[in-house]
């Protein structure tokens, strides 16, 4: 199930169905059997409270009720609605939001299969077809303006600052696996660490001698011994906590991956980059600059944290080295 935020809209309300009732059970399953993140948790319960609702109203109120057709309904009624009501978009509900709730209803299926209750069978439903997703990332020379935008300045903010775009860029870390690391996770000497991404898999991550460099120099620089790695000020008292020294460990100021967005975009400006440049695009930059340099792809996928290869592949177009060399030596000798 692809973590994908939930949208910004009201719950639906969630009636009480025998559909309902199951699919309940189902998240119960999900968190205690299957351990799945609090993040897929919620988006599940989104997406299988969305058509429980839709059930309740046109006649799909028990597992049994599920057939081809119903589900071709409720298809039917997500692609004719707004996209986030009441956030101020306009448009139509996305192909890839339509299919986050297909894969939502096809593993309440399998789930509902396992324990013989009469329903559609899972594989009968086909996901609908979405753009191949684009890959936005930094040349070599961009990635490098971007990070020496951060400037040379020995101040707790420039040190930080440089800090975070070292470590996005050297580890490939997603911003929400960067924002909770905890100071004593990362070893900057030893150059590697162990971090937790979606689903709670572990993964091993590298730190580049520079990262580690630029990681030690922020650390020195920073007054207290703070829990969080990434922080909005160099001490418990200082910023908007107002506690006294000591009186916290500085769980309060942790840095949020919106506060790391708006610091990127700040040095985006800064380094003159006409890209819309975000944590992902570090992370994605991160990838093509390894399979750019040979890198194997179950290499990459196993660093990025990605379940599937399929994942990984999404960047295969835009690095394969032969792809240039077969063009060069081909187009337009006729």
């Amino acid at each position: 199930m692809p973590e994908k935020a939930t949208p910004k809209e009201a719950k639906p309300v969630r009636v009480k169905t025998e559909l309902a009732e199951a699919i309940t059970q189902f998240l119960e399953y999900c968190e205690v059997e299957k351990q799945l993140s609090r993040l897929t948790l919620r988006n599940y319960d989104h997406y299988l409270g969305r058509f429980a609702a839709w059930g309740a109203k046109n006649g799909v109120t028990k597992p049994s009720d599920i057939s081809i057709d119903a589900v071709r309904s409720f298809r039917l009624w997500l692609n004719r609605q707004p996209n986030r009501p009441g956030d101020g978009a306009t448009g139509e509900l996305g192909r890839l939001t339509q299919n986050y709730h297909v894969i939502a209803i096809r593993a309440l299926l399998k789930y509902l299969a396992k324990r013989d209750v009469k329903t559609l069978a899972a594989d009968k439903i086909e996901l609908g077809k979405t753009e191949r997703r684009s890959v936005e990332f930094l040349t070599p020379e961009e990635t490098e303006r971007l990070l020496e935008s951060a400037g040379t300045k020995d101040t707790f903010t420039s040190l930080r600052d440089r800090a975070i775009l070292e470590l996005l860029y050297s580890t490939g870390l997603r911003v929400s696996e960067l924002c909770s690391l905890d100071t004593d996770q990362v070893n900057a000497e030893r150059g590697e660490f162990m971090v937790r991404g979606k689903g709670d898999k572990p993964r091993l991550v590298f730190l580049s001698d520079r990262a580690a460099e630029h990681l030690r120099a922020y650390l020195l620089k920073r007054k207290s011994a703070m829990k969080p790695l990434l922080t909005r000020s160099d001490s418990v008292g200082g910023g908007k906590s107002g506690k006294a020294d000591g009186e916290a460990d500085g769980a309060d100021l942790r840095l949020t991956p919106r506060s790391i967005q708006r610091i990127i975009k700040k040095y985006t400006a800064a380094a003159g980059l006409v890209k819309d440049v975000t944590p992902h695009t570090l992370r994605h930059s991160f990838a093509t600059g390894l399979l750019r340099n040979g890198a194997d792809i179950r290499s990459v996928q196993q660093m990025l944290g990605h379940a599937s290869i399929t994942t990984t592949q999404v960047y295969t177009h835009v690095t394969n080295p032969q792809l240039r060399e077969v063009h060069k030596k081909f187009h337009g000798k006729g």
